[in-house]
């Protein structure tokens, strides 16, 4: 009859395992090693890593003060004005956006090669312009929400 083979299967270190992938890293990753430890002695001059040892030590009391400080009302106020002010970006068109800033530009060189005041009458050529009244008409329409956000409705 046949005799069973014994297997014993060699036992698992993983710190041997570890301790050779230490001492191969420096071979494998020299470069990277190098430039960790040009930014760590950077850290350290700048201070770096004292602050961030501060940070760490305080973080229940940072995070006590920052809860604090995000209770209030206006800390409150000053999150929900932020998301309303992305909204209100976020629904304008950047087209329409670059168009107004490259007229802003324009706008200030023509306003810069005035010599002299426009005259009354040059104010109201300007104004009754097609662009002009475009302009206006939108203004009208935000001055307009803006009294209409201000009742409440």
């Amino acid at each position: 009859m046949a005799h069973p083979i014994t297997f014993r299967p060699k036992p698992h270190d993983p710190h041997a395992e570890l301790i050779e992938r230490v001492e191969a890293a420096p071979a494998e990753h020299g470069q990277a090693l190098l430039a960790a430890w040009d930014l760590l002695q950077v850290a350290h001059d700048k201070g770096m890593l004292d602050l961030a040892k501060g940070l760490i030590g305080g973080k229940d009391v940072i995070a006590g003060k920052l809860a604090e400080a995000a209770n209030l009302p206006e800390s409150v106020a000053a999150i929900r004005n932020a998301m309303a002010g992305a909204r209100l970006l976020g629904s304008v068109d950047p087209d329409m956006l670059q168009r107004l800033a490259q007229a802003m530009e324009g706008a200030a060189r023509q306003h810069k090669q005035e010599k002299e005041p426009p005259s009354l009458w040059q104010l109201f050529k300007r104004g009754t312009s097609k662009d002009a009244r475009r302009g206006l008409s939108y203004l009208t329409h935000v001055l307009t929400a803006l009294g209409r956000a201000m009742r409440g409705e």
